[in-house]
């Protein structure tokens, strides 16, 4: 238990809640770095193999920018505060991740709360949530990696048709976008994104962590020659020389499921 957020452990799952429903789970410097620190452990721990993050209460998966916080902060000081090198979220700009995270967006996912979940590698969106980059209208831009992840994951002209005019996006619009995997009742939520998260647990972690480490890294070059054989993939050499690559074809054979190690 943090100051700002609730941590949960089942088996290899990890759960992250964003633990400040009074404000729209809105977040200030002290809760990113808090958030921050959760998912460095994630990271370092081998026991960890995939993480669920979503927002306290009913109302919103977070707000974004705590613009209250901020707004005293610089009428005291004169300058704007300060936010951790991770930023919103500990995970819009953390870039050597191979865990999967998943993003269970439970309603409002509004400026660095939308990046947020963009950052993750699914969003499971509640009936109920709803996105927008509404940074524009507060005189401020995206600059948490939303300007550059929506325009990557949507077609342009519909990325600019968020960020230029900051406008709110349905679930449902959102699946229909593209940034949205699933759309379920806002009752089943968590069981739905528990449910993506046991599809993955199903799989070798050597294998999810090479397979996101060889996607995220091929986005970066521009032809499909030198991602395929000019990069450096560690996670996919890893994963060829793990226990889990010889225990996997081994339960196949034996009609049984793998027991997987993780290494």
């Amino acid at each position: 238990m943090g100051e700002f957020s609730k941590v949960e452990i089942d088996g290899h799952l990890m759960t992250v809640t964003i633990d400040r429903p009074e404000v729209y789970n809105a977040l200030h410097p002290m809760a990113n770095q808090e958030l921050s620190d959760v998912f460095d452990r994630f990271h370092e721990n081998p026991e960890l193999w995939v993480a669920i993050i979503t927002g306290a209460g009913d109302k919103a998966f977070s707000a974004g920018n705590d613009l209250k916080y901020s707004a005293e902060y610089r009428k005291k000081t004169g300058t704007a505060p300060e936010q951790p090198r991770r930023r919103q979220g500990g995970l819009a700009a953390r870039f050597d991740l191979d865990k999967p995270v998943i993003a269970a967006v439970n309603g409002i996912a509004m400026g660095g709360g939308f990046e947020i979940a963009l950052a993750c590698d699914l969003i499971i969106a509640s009936d109920q949530a709803t996105f927008a980059l509404s940074e524009p209208r507060v005189g401020l831009a995206a600059g948490s990696g939303g300007m550059q992840r929506l325009s990557r994951m949507i077609p342009l002209k519909k990325a600019m048709g968020m960020l230029l005019t900051g406008r709110r996006v349905s679930a449902e619009e959102g699946f229909e976008l593209g940034f949205v995997t699933e759309v379920v009742p806002h009752a089943e939520l968590m069981a739905g994104a528990k449910k993506w998260a046991a599809d993955i647990l199903a799989c070798s972690p050597m294998s999810v962590r090479a397979t996101k480490q060889v996607v995220m890294r091929s986005l970066d070059v521009p032809t499909l020659e030198t991602a395929m054989h000019n990069l450096d993939y560690p996670a996919f050499v890893a994963m060829t020389k793990s226990e889990d690559t010889i225990e996997g074809p081994r339960a196949f054979a034996e009609k049984r499921k793998p027991d997987w190690v993780g290494r």
